[in-house]
């Protein structure tokens, strides 16, 4: 189900094309990691990559990102219920991961706290790449977790040879009675194409394992449609897409309370609210639910051979006005609006004195508020800009790369002193392919992450999390120096990445908790500062035992202490093992079985309670084949077969909130 790509496509009606684009489109090979800088493999990467596509991505999507990304080595999911789930890398998350849309921010309230949606959709993915370690050269310096870029095709970056292609798929499952569908085509002729495309999702309340009763609050219906259109040249595109996204689900645990100072001291107590309820509380047992919106416009832009000296232009701009309220007792409690454009320029020259490379920049503005009873950070305007260069020298069998990047942020806060920060970050690396099939990466950063403006003005209460958050707005950047080492065999019937990483970060910025019990199930936390150690390990091995059988072992280990005695940061995933069985039955029949165990999580925060251990056990099903120009999938897969009552120690809720039960999902996809 491959379908051809045009990696230098434009889309959009424009007035004025220049005459250098306007020749028969041309088609060329697809980048492997886009979101490298330099279209590198991922072997060929310092640090590791996974990138996931056609079949396997198709049968690992799940409704949030976190929880389609969950199953690589060293990614987990945030898990705030069905429809929140961000990912968590090497123990990071929030600010500290960035999600892209094809290079550029969501631009949603998803790093604010860990019940607000990622407005990713995975079922419109076309390609979802994951860069684990720091990434903030290229994409800023809060990147010091990793990168998640989801390629997509709102934009068409290509005509289609027949003049029209296009996808369809429906899908549903039995632990939450979900129904999903997904539609997308693209036309066009001679140097145009358009595209639409959307989405349906609605999910019930999911099954706990073990019980015949359901998560109360755990539903997630959804919708979104997307507009594009493209001009084509040989030599580039340019092309813009208009989309909008709606969202409501259930906030799990949320427990509110009546929450007031008294000078400097929050006190709690109190839940819930005199209010009635509406139809859609009735429906769900009166939980708490958000409902968002996002109108989103992307522009994107490729041209070769821009200037004297430079093989690429890359374009990049995103602008999204976000909104939510979280509506409680049938009226809203909270409306959060996020008006934000991130933009980005690449330029790709050629050789010099041996060294290619790409240098850019980068703009974000970011205007957000808070309204109503939890607005918890006053009003706030970001302004954050970088320019950044990195650049690869390739001798014999190394490859050497060397990086550079600063930014500015002020940050403008209503009632509140304005602040200002800047940030440098360097990176060094090398691949060594040693021998046939074989590489040694090692990589050296230095980033700096600039305090967001939740942690340096939040002030209130946060049902979500059930704390009072107090920011402090004399926070400095938070420095990483990171090492990493990384042993590949790429290619032959056993292929195998294993990689070791330390990140020393000082400054770290962390919610502590300040040991003070305000009453009302509420906890008061103070952002601050001290230094911190994140260790681990990941990796895993594929052996092709036979033509149609192979073997999988993979496994991941992080530890995040806070030096000088600080005891352990909280949230940090816990040891994982598995194992994975792939099975071609004919050409056209594939299987597969996995089973990981995750470990106790005893190495605990203060204040946090541990995590048991669970097993998890998985299956799927594919057939593939073709009727006239028809390709088709026909799937069916299962989640925790063996109905373990899990919980996910990255997760806020975790005490309150299991993963859902035994889960059965059939689907069909078709491309024509």
């Amino acid at each position: 189900m491959k379908l051809k790509r045009h990696p230098l496509a434009l889309a959009i009606s424009l007035s004025f094309v220049p005459a250098a684009w306007a020749a028969d489109p041309v088609e060329l090979d697809a980048v492997v990691v886009s979101a490298s800088g330099l279209a590198r493999q991922s072997h060929e990467m310092t640090t590791p990559a996974e990138v996931l596509e056609g079949d396997e991505l198709v049968l690992r999507r799940e409704a949030t990102l976190g929880e389609t990304l969950e199953s690589l080595p060293g990614v987990r999911s945030s898990s705030f219920g069905a429809g929140a789930a961000r990912p968590v890398i090497r123990g990071l998350d929030g600010a500290r991961v960035k999600v892209l849309s094809d290079g550029v921010e969501l631009l949603d309230a998803s790093t604010i706290s860990p019940d607000h949606a990622v407005t990713s959709e995975p079922l419109l993915a076309e390609r979802i790449e994951v860069l684990k370690g720091p990434a903030t050269l290229l994409y800023g310096g809060g990147a010091i977790g990793g990168v998640v870029n989801v390629i997509d095709r709102k934009v068409p970056t290509y005509v289609p040879e027949k003049g029209y292609e296009g996808e369809l798929e429906l899908r549903a499952n039995s632990v939450a009675n979900e129904g999903a569908g997904v539609f997308g085509i693209t036309a066009g002729s001679g140097n145009f194409a358009v595209r639409a495309e959307g989405t349906k999702r609605q999910a019930d309340e999911y099954e706990i394992p073990g019980s015949p009763s359901r998560q109360a609050g755990s539903y997630n219906d959804t919708d979104s449609f997307t507009l594009g259109a493209s001009y084509i040249g040989a030599r580039g595109y340019l092309g813009l897409a208009y989309g909008e996204q709606n969202n409501r689900y259930g906030l799990l645990a949320h427990e509110h309370a009546d929450c007031h100072t008294h000078g400097s001291d929050w006190h709690c107590g109190g839940h819930g609210h005199g209010h009635g309820h509406d139809d859609h509380d009735h429906e769900h047992g009166g939980v708490p639910y958000i409902d968002m919106r996002q109108k989103r416009w992307d522009l994107r832009g490729e041209l070769s051979e821009p200037l004297p000296g430079f093989e690429l232009a890359r374009l990049r701009v995103g602008h999204s006005n976000y909104q939510h309220e979280e509506i409680e007792g049938g009226e809203v409690g909270t409306r959060f609006n996020n008006d934000a454009t991130d933009a980005r320029l690449e330029l790709t020259h050629r050789p010099l004195f041996g060294w290619r490379g790409v240098l850019g920049g980068q703009t974000l503005r970011r205007d957000f508020e808070a309204l109503g009873e939890e607005a918890y950070v006053p009003p706030t305007l970001t302004r954050n800009h970088g320019l950044f260069l990195l650049e690869e020298y390739t001798a014999g069998a190394w490859r050497y790369e060397l990086g550079l990047r600063h930014e500015w942020q002020d940050i403008e806060a209503d009632g509140r002193r304005d602040t200002d920060h800047s940030g440098t970050s360097v990176s060094a690396g090398a691949v060594w392919t040693f021998a046939p099939q074989y590489s040694l990466g090692f990589s050296l950063s230095r980033s700096q992450r600039l305090p967001t403006a939740e942690e340096l003005y939040a002030n209130g209460p946060h049902a979500a999390t059930r704390t009072v958050e107090l920011g402090n707005v004399e926070l400095e950047e938070e420095t990483s120096h990171n090492a990493e080492i990384t042993l590949r065999k790429f290619a032959g019937p056993t292929t195998f990445s294993f990689s070791l990483f330390r990140n020393e970060v000082n400054d770290f910025i962390y919610a502590a908790d300040s040991g003070h019990d305000i009453g009302g199930g509420y906890r008061e936390i103070e952002y601050r500062q001290q230094d911190a150690v994140l260790t681990g390990a990941e990796g895993e091995v594929r052996f092709q035992v036979a033509d149609a059988t192979a073997f999988t072992l993979f496994g991941d280990h992080v530890r995040g202490k806070l030096r000088d005695g600080g005891g352990d940061l909280p949230r940090i995933p816990a040891d994982r093992l598995g194992v994975r069985l792939d099975q071609s039955f004919t050409t056209a029949l594939n299987g597969q079985l996995e089973f990981y165990r995750v470990q106790r999580q005893d190495d605990l925060a203060d204040y946090e309670t541990e995590t048991g251990g669970y097993n998890m056990l998985g299956a799927s099903l594919g057939y593939s084949g073709s009727l006239n120009q028809t390709d088709y999938l026909l799937y069916l897969k299962a989640n925790n077969l063996l109905d373990e009552k899990a919980r996910e120690h990255s997760s806020f809720i975790k005490d309150d909130v299991l993963l859902p039960g035994r889960n059965l999902t059939v689907g069909v996809r078709l491309a024509f």
